[in-house]
């Protein structure tokens, strides 16, 4: 109703204008008509009058005179001046004919144009009429549309209402649960800092432990051999002859190595041992008891940690004399379902894992200058972001973007233990030189150290910055961030000891083989070798084309450290020399999108790339 009490104003008003316009028209036609009606009624007049008159002087047969037979200048008689004769009559009522027919074809040929005029005049009235009804048929279904529009914009209107109503309550509730995830968050934070509290304390408990039952050995060693050095021991120089030898108590140890079971087993026994030579007497007490130290500080100085137990370390790998520099393309493969993030040699140059988006690791077989695939890892949660095998090929670690970094055993599909603890994606994860620990980067903003036996967490380091890489030295872990900077770590001081600030983010670190020299590839499409005796940049590297396609795009060292080898966003691999600095090759061809990650077998005599259109390329 309100729709329709608002459009009947216009409604009218065009209907008044339609009126006015006709009765305009109506009144413009009748003016062009006004001149021709009354000559018209003045014509027919005339002709009525003249057939009035042409019946009143038509002549009788017998009493007409013909005009031909009268005299020109007979006289006409006396009333001959009045009235005219009915030849004059007759000329003159022809002309007056003539021209009322020539005013009659006039007026009728008028009447023919204003006809048609009128008939033109009244199509036009007829089309505009249709086209009114048809506006107006037009109006009448936008009012409707209108109408239904309006509605639909009520309903919407209280549609969003009760939406905006829902909104504002599941607001409400979302802050409770914000408030009930904050409340959980830091009980979990306060569990795992007891949990950790509590492992750190049955750690030193433990260790504890094995250092008393350590010295408890030692102690029951050196009892065993305070007996042993106080029983007789025969000694003859003529063996065949062993009743005629000599027996005589003498004082002293014997330099065994520090087996405690062996020790005891030997301690219980009557000690009966021929010699060939008596010279073996001259082994005094004080003698044997410092051979014992000895050996007891021998052990202690092969390492061990504060609660006495040793630190082992992985065997050193042999160094390469010279690495050989890659000039084609031998073997393309595609690896993976999608884009390969990862590639690592094992130690013996032989083994290649693969890593990428499809949650999958390949390792492949490098057999005669061709990638022949061994078997696949399973168990991953998430992208791989980065692959590393242990100095001994024996374990392979991978990060993943499920929080979580995998461990697997060589030659096993399934992983062996998962490293969880992280809160965002893992980027980085890389074996230490120390056997059994590791060390993660994330995107949490932390680095973590763990001990690979119990899959323990030993040390987190909180980092201002996203870390995008991590390297291992002896002690010091150096990590590289998002905040364009790299920062060095003691494994046994708390807090960093060093910061080296770059341009750009860091993408990927390198450490070259005898740990003096450090490669980093950031977003600022260069490639810098930092001196770590010095803690300086030496050099860096740049060169017209290379740009760093991602955030991970890995650089690496040549093997004898004389080479920086980095993939382009445009598929070609860049190699610098070290020495002087200069570009020494591009190589080009091989692939057709970003070059990801790049690795240099440890004996210098292949090289792998992969990029985001899953393949892999071995160079030779």
């Amino acid at each position: 109703m309100a729709g329709s009490c608002g459009t009947g104003g216009p409604a009218a008003g065009w209907k008044r204008h339609i009126v006015r316009q006709l009765r305009q028209r109506d009144r413009t036609q009748k003016a062009l008509f006004l001149e021709l009606v009354p000559a018209y009624n003045r014509l027919l007049e005339k002709a009525e009058l003249l057939a009035r008159f042409s019946e009143k002087v038509q002549p009788e047969p017998n009493d007409v005179t013909p005009a031909t037979h009268q005299d020109p200048w007979e006289e006409s008689g006396p009333d001959s001046d009045q009235v005219p004769s009915p030849a004059t009559l007759r000329v003159k009522w022809q002309e007056e004919e003539e021209e009322l027919q020539l005013d009659c074809g006039e007026m009728a040929y008028q009447v023919v144009v204003k006809s048609a005029a009128l008939d033109a005049l009244e199509s036009e009235l007829e089309e505009r009429q249709s086209r009114l009804a048809t506006l107006e048929a037009r109006v009448a279904q936008l009012q409707e549309a209108r109408a239904q529009q309006a509605w639909q914009v009520n309903a919407r209107r209280a549609r969003h209402a009760a939406q905006r109503a829902a909104y504002e309550a599941l607001r409400a509730h979302a802050r409770l649960q914000e408030a009930a995830l904050r409340k959980l968050e830091e009980e979990a934070r306060d569990l795992l800092e007891r949990l950790v509290q509590r492992k750190a304390r049955a750690a030193a408990e433990r260790n504890l432990r094995l250092e008393r039952r350590e010295r408890a050995k030692q102690a029951r060693v050196s009892q065993e051999l305070k007996k042993a050095v106080k029983r007789t021991v025969s000694i003859s120089e003529n063996p065949d002859t062993p009743g005629d030898g000599i027996k005589e108590g003498v004082e002293m140890t014997l330099a065994l190595p520090a087996e405690p079971q062996f020790l005891e087993s030997e301690a219980d026994e009557k000690w009966k041992r021929s010699f060939r030579s008596a010279s073996a007497t001259s082994l005094t007490l004080s003698r044997c008891v410092d051979v014992v130290k000895g050996l007891l500080d021998f052990k202690k100085r092969r390492g061990h940690s504060i609660g006495g137990v040793p630190e082992q370390r992985y065997q050193s790998i042999p160094v390469c004399v010279a690495a050989r520099l890659p000039t084609w393309a031998q073997d393309v493969l595609d690896a993976h379902l999608s884009e390969v993030n990862a590639v690592h040699f094992g130690p013996n140059s032989s083994l290649l894992a693969t890593g990428g988006a499809d949650r999958l690791i390949h390792l492949w077989n490098v057999v005669g200058g061709h990638l022949e695939a061994n078997h696949t890892l399973e168990g991953a949660g998430g992208s791989i972001t980065s692959v590393d095998f242990d100095p001994s090929g024996s374990q392979l670690l991978a990060a993943t973007y499920n929080q979580a970094a995998q461990l697997w055993k060589v030659g096993e599909a399934q992983s062996k233990e998962t490293l969880s603890g992280h809160t965002d994606k893992v980027t980085a994860a890389k074996f230490k030189l120390t056997r059994h620990h590791a060390v993660t980067g994330s995107r949490d903003r932390t680095v973590k150290e763990w001990d690979l036996n119990r899959a323990y967490c030993s040390r987190t380091i909180n980092v201002l910055s996203y870390c995008n890489d991590v390297v291992c030295g002896d002690h010091v872990i150096i990590s590289g961030h998002n905040d364009q900077k790299i920062r060095f770590w003691d494994s046994r001081v708390p807090r960093c000891i060093q910061v080296i600030p770059v341009q750009g983010r860091v993408t990927s670190l390198s450490l070259s083989q005898d740990h003096l020299h450090l490669l980093s590839c950031s977003r600022d499409d260069t490639l810098k070798v930092i001196d770590l005796r010095v803690s300086n940049i030496r050099q860096v590297f740049s060169a017209d084309g290379f740009k760093c396609g991602s955030d991970w795009t890995k650089a690496v060292f040549s093997p004898d450290r004389s080479y920086a080898l980095a993939g382009s966003c445009d598929g070609a691999l860049y190699i610098w020399d070290v020495n002087n600095g200069k570009l020494e090759r591009s190589l080009r061809g091989a692939h057709c999108a970003a070059v990801n990650a790049v690795a240099w077998c440890s004996s210098g005599s292949h090289v792998v790339s992969t990029d985001q259109a899953r393949k892999i390329v071995l160079w030779h």
